[in-house]
């Protein structure tokens, strides 16, 4: 098995249907992490647009429960008649793993070089350097910029993959091992795992069935009481069901 680095957690960010509006609510989760990262002290890195790094303590263990689709319910701020709209954004949580292990050829690799733009000084912006790789197998694609160098974001995008890849094949893994079981801690995105009731201040997890009244302070990143919530996701099976 690989090596997993159970203190560094990726996680990517991606809007579900709705325009506009999906897109303002994955950023908004996105702010949602990073916000509770800063108060408990993690670091955190963009890697780019919706892709983050947190780098601290056990911080894998912690969010991997995360990944799933988050459901909002709220007024947009386009919206001029007042109307409730759902809309959704999905997770992906990804530990960082030894990359020896992970295996791929890079034949089925393609990766094409582009100016970054955007503020970074006159290197990101009239040189190369940010990086769009395709996984041809897989469909796989990420495009990285965050670095000055075209190398540095080659290594990233290279890592991002053999992290995917991981992932993917643990995914796999979990559905041949337990057809019909759910799996808590891979959720695919799919699941819609929690829904974000702005008009109630509410905040339900499907998953426990619990209800949190404290959304306005949750999306501050207060998290604490809603993890510790989640532990019992880490118990067995049988042992969730007697409970």
């Amino acid at each position: 098995m690989p090596n997993i680095n159970n203190n560094i957690a990726i996680m990517e960010f991606h809007p579900g249907p709705g325009g506009q509006e999906a897109t303002l609510w994955a950023q908004d989760l996105m702010n949602m992490y990073i916000r509770y990262a800063n108060k408990v002290g993690w670091k955190v890195r963009q890697i780019d647009g919706f892709i983050i790094q947190i780098t601290g303590f056990d911080a894998y263990n912690q969010l991997k429960y995360e990944a799933g689709t988050h459901r909002v319910q709220r007024i947009p701020e386009t919206e001029k008649r007042g109307r409730i709209q759902t809309s959704t954004a999905s997770i992906a949580v990804m530990p960082k793993i030894d990359s020896k292990e992970v295996n791929f050829r890079m034949e089925d690799v393609t990766i094409t070089a582009c100016r970054a733009g955007g503020n970074g000084g006159q290197n990101v912006n009239k040189v190369s350097t940010a990086i769009h790789l395709v996984h041809k197998p897989t469909g796989l694609m990420f495009d990285v910029r965050t670095e000055r160098y075209q190398q540095q974001n080659r290594e990233i995008a290279l890592e991002l993959l053999k992290n995917k890849l991981y992932q993917l094949e643990e995914e796999k893994r979990a559905s041949q091992v337990s057809a019909g079981r759910a799996n808590i801690s891979q959720s695919t995105r799919a699941d819609k795992i929690r829904t974000y009731n702005y008009p109630r201040n509410q905040i339900k997890d499907h998953r426990i069935d619990k209800t949190f009244n404290n959304l306005d302070s949750i999306m501050q990143g207060n998290l604490d009481d809603l993890f510790l919530e989640l532990t019992v996701l880490d118990q067995p099976e049988e042992e969730n069901k007697t409970n």
